[in-house]
């Protein structure tokens, strides 16, 4: 009898390749190189904005041609009086402008260097720096930073180009703790309360580690009760993250309550998007706590603030939830 041919040998899996859009880099190279990249501010297209710049009192810095598409720009230092936002931008927000003047005047350091070019009346307008302006008045500066483009049309694209994704709770939660962990590999030994102004808030480090446990966790709705409670812990980072990982699981296991509370509510018949703010806000056991002006001082420990939320999780009574209620808190939401 013939003998039977033997089954060809599988082929051998395919290389995974990587899937278009997952960050791969381009093939292609753009852009001027190192040794194109500087460019002298007596260049014809920078020379009039140098003249101009010194003209109104400021500097000019250096020249370079932006890594994209190689068109030149003057970086300069201008006098504060000599910019303007562009006229049909956004309107200033004080608050903004208050807290942006702080945050930059407990770093020390003013770095980000607003964009600047040729107004149509003449003057410089900047089209996407109108609070770091604003900010640096407050805070007295003579000079400020600028990289000035002699492309006029510039001031009507910059909001096609300002499409970064801005922070979110959950973001900065993430970013505040992964800091953290950070600086505690770094040196353990330094206490969380060392790193305020870095960490701007104690109730993100909190929230952030439940973040990490569960990215689904609903932290907005905690937020505010947090914001009562949670205080720097005078400790080093590395045991006052140990703690603040016990806070974040006693908080996701109230939340685990407060789902099934929702759930019942549904059940009944209440289909309120509001339902999880109603129920945080009803178990909150410092909702009605107001503090005085310049208080910094916490309602009550964190760890108690957390027992007692739980208990009253517990004992939630189903039969005490109207609509009105509800209504309320929506109102208030949406304000």
């Amino acid at each position: 009898m013939p003998k039977r041919k033997s089954a060809p040998a599988p082929k051998p899996a395919p290389r995974s390749r990587r899937k278009a859009g997952k960050l791969a880099p381009s093939r292609s190279l753009r852009g001027p190189t190192a040794e194109e990249i500087a460019c002298s501010v007596d260049a014809a297209p920078l020379a009039a904005l140098a003249a101009l710049i010194r003209d109104l009192g400021g500097a000019a810095l250096g020249g370079y041609l932006e890594p994209l598409g190689g068109r030149p720009v003057l970086l300069a230092s201008l006098p504060l009086a000599a910019v303007q936002p562009t006229p049909f931008q956004r309107d200033l927000s004080p608050t903004h402008a208050k807290r942006l003047a702080a945050k930059i005047d407990e770093t020390g350091s003013f770095l980000d260097p607003l964009i600047v070019v040729r107004g149509e009346d003449g003057r410089l307008w900047t089209p996407n720096g109108r609070h770091r302006l604003a900010a640096a008045k407050m805070l007295g500066l003579r000079q400020i930073t600028a990289l000035v483009s002699p492309d006029e049309s510039l001031a009507y694209r910059i909001l096609a180009l300002n499409t970064e994704k801005a922070h979110n709770l959950k973001d900065k939660s993430l970013e505040v703790v992964r800091m953290a962990r950070n600086l505690a590999k770094r040196d353990g030994r330094q206490h969380e309360t060392q790193f305020g102004p870095q960490f701007e808030a104690a109730e993100l480090l909190t929230l952030g580690l439940a973040y990490e446990k569960n990215p689904r966790f609903a932290g907005g709705a905690y937020s505010a009760f947090l914001k009562k409670v949670d205080r720097f812990i005078d400790r080093p980072l590395a045991a006052s993250l140990r703690e603040r990982a016990g806070f974040a699981s006693r908080l996701q296991e109230i939340d685990t309550q407060v789902k099934r509370i929702i759930g019942a509510l549904q059940t009944r018949g209440f289909k309120s998007p509001y339902l999880r703010n109603y129920v945080v806000a009803r178990i909150n056991p410092v909702r009605f706590h107001q503090a005085k002006k310049g208080d910094t001082k916490a309602a009550m420990p964190v760890a108690q603030a957390l027992t007692r939320m739980a208990a009253a999780a517990k004992k939630f009574n189903l039969e005490s939830v109207s609509g009105s209620d509800l209504a309320w808190v929506a109102v208030g939401a949406q304000e």
